[in-house]
């Protein structure tokens, strides 16, 4: 069964009346760059400076919250989780290092600890090495995929889904050349960023996105072992979401339907959170586990925001949206545990 942190209480905890045990800030894509305003691919208009206030604003009003609801005292807001893509393609390749660290100011304005993740418009801009440095990825051996517990009773798991990718990687590097032989099997496009003539979610093999590897499945595996075993609830964060029903064809990650084995084999995950896909999502799977996209903070008109503060309850999990991005209730559901998906 998707176990319960030992905190947990019989009468369902809502946002309503219950204190929440701990609450966390998200922000996804917020893509900044010292240049004007552009469009994407699709025409959809993008706000490369205003992203960074849109970010200012998260961040006043996490810590304003941790002013009014006191971590030492149980509530406030313990850290945040920024989705990935923290600069912009477009940024001119020698402003990338002054564009990563001018985010990564903002974030240090933050009174908690910030966690990143890679996108692929990161690894447009930056070697990954140094990303993860930057990035301050509390990591082993320079890996971009790590786990933490922020609370007694909770692991949060961060993936790099773009270990196996085409991006990120020199391009004589065995990964990437492995990565570009697997796109070539699944889309005849010469521009490989193009899903034209694929169709469902064969869209999603383009070279903006990416996979998680075999060894960091085998990581993952060992991780929400560990969480059964402990009965600590687990929430997976990725850049690439991992569920059709929360994203387009075209954002979901190569290999998502392996991950999600994964995911559901050891019953301890409630949700898992993404960004990349621009428009948000939200669906919940087969067996119960949750999967919210978060609207992205670069697609934010002057004026407008869209971040989070996510309040964990015994039985679930509340993102209180602003702006842009919408509000989301995800009680858990139990369910007992699957060696694969039924």
């Amino acid at each position: 069964m998707l176990v319960q942190p030992p905190n947990a209480v019989a009468v369902r905890a809502t946002a309503a009346g219950k204190e929440p045990l701990f609450s966390f800030g998200v922000i996804a894509d917020v893509q900044y760059a010292d240049i004007p305003d552009g469009r994407s691919f699709l025409g959809v208009p993008r706000y490369y400076r205003h992203s960074l206030t849109v970010l200012q604003r998260a961040v006043r009003s996490w810590n304003t919250h941790n002013h009014n609801h006191p971590v030492a005292g149980g509530g406030g807001v313990r850290f945040c989780v920024n989705f990935g893509d923290i600069v912009d393609g477009f940024c001119p390749k020698d402003r990338s290092l002054a564009a990563v660290q001018a985010v990564v100011a903002e974030f240090d304005r933050f009174h908690g600890p910030a966690y990143h993740m890679l996108g692929n418009h990161c690894l447009y801009n930056l070697p990954r090495s140094k990303l993860v440095s930057l990035l301050r990825m509390p990591s082993a051996s320079g890996r971009a995929y790590y786990d933490f517990s922020p609370f007694p009773g909770y692991r949060f798991v961060v993936l790099d889904a773009y270990d196996f990718s085409a991006v990120g990687w020199p391009r004589d590097h065995p990964v990437a050349a492995a990565a570009r032989r697997f796109l070539d099997e699944r889309n005849p496009n010469a521009d490989k960023n193009s899903p034209s003539g694929l169709a469902g979610v064969d869209r999603r093999f383009v070279m903006f996105n990416g996979a998680v590897g075999e060894a960091q499945l085998r990581w993952l595996d060992g991780v929400l072992r560990g969480a059964a075993r402990r009965r600590e609830a687990a929430v997976v964060c990725s850049h690439l979401p991992l569920h059709p029903g929360a994203a387009s064809p075209s954002g979901l990650m190569w290999n998502y339907e392996e991950v999600v084995r994964v995911v559901h084999r050891h019953g301890c995950v409630a949700a898992c959170l993404a960004g990349h896909d621009h428009r948000g999502g939200y669906g919940v799977d087969a067996r119960g586990v949750h999967h919210r996209t978060l609207e992205a903070a670069l697609e934010c008109p002057p004026g407008t925001d869209a971040f989070g503060r996510v309040d964990v309850y015994p039985d679930g999990l509340t993102l209180v949206g602003t702006g842009r991005m919408g509000s989301t209730d995800m009680r858990l559901q139990l369910h007992s545990p699957v060696t694969e998906l039924s």
